[in-house]
């Protein structure tokens, strides 16, 4: 799905819906839960990625102009990860004129339901040039016990 072009109806990447990639939902708007699509027009966007290795789940959210002390990283019920904060407008000079304001100012959230084997009690996060990194670990699954077979005489 991550592959397959954002079209709106279907799902909005901007959106501070709650993303559940292991929703069991419908096919139109799967993983989509919570507020309605206009609901995020007034939040400032950060882009995020999530990837998955062998040992922990990786989000990568790109947060450009926002320190550490302006957001938060927390866990809700439910294995709900939140990231959110505010992006400060810059203070105008007096004689400044602004011909162009593109860059977004506001607060942001994003939300996102971790899969049951997160390690809710061991994540780490990091911010370094605008870049904040979440590591989410996976516990440890117990192994199979090792069963053999016993000829019968």
């Amino acid at each position: 799905m991550s592959l397959i072009p954002w079209t709106r109806g279907i799902f909005d990447p901007f959106s501070a819906d709650l993303w559940d990639p292991f929703s069991q939902g419908s096919s139109s708007g799967a993983g989509r839960r919570g507020r309605s699509e206009d609901d995020a027009t007034a939040l400032a966007r950060a882009n995020v990625d999530w990837r998955e290795t062998d040992k922990a789940h990786i989000i990568t959210a790109e947060i450009p102009g926002v320190k550490k002390e302006e957001m938060k990283v927390e866990v809700e019920d439910n294995n709900v990860l939140r990231i959110s904060g505010q992006r400060d407008k810059e203070e105008e000079q007096k004689g400044d004129t602004w011909h162009r304001i593109e860059r977004s100012r506001g607060s942001f959230e994003r939300r996102f339901r971790l899969p049951e084997n997160a390690d809710l009690e061991n994540i780490t996060c990091a911010l370094e040039d605008g870049v904040l990194t979440v590591e989410v670990p996976k516990k440890e699954t117990e192994k199979p016990h090792n069963i053999r077979s016993i000829d019968i005489s």
